[in-house]
């Protein structure tokens, strides 16, 4: 359990030292993710709207 607390810890350090030192970078990855979560959810629309048709 003591080694997933520091695990954890080291990622919310990294995550907040890439967002001081790199913002537009971060900004761009998050905007990378969201995009992957949309095209994701497109996707999924697609499929269920030619299975129900």
């Amino acid at each position: 359990m003591q080694v997933k607390k520091v695990i954890t810890y080291v990622a919310v350090a990294f995550v907040v030292f890439y967002l001081f030192t790199r913002p537009a970078q971060a900004a761009a990855a998050v905007n990378g993710v969201f995009d992957g979560i949309i095209h994701g959810a497109n996707q999924l629309a697609v499929f269920f709207s030619s299975v129900l048709t």
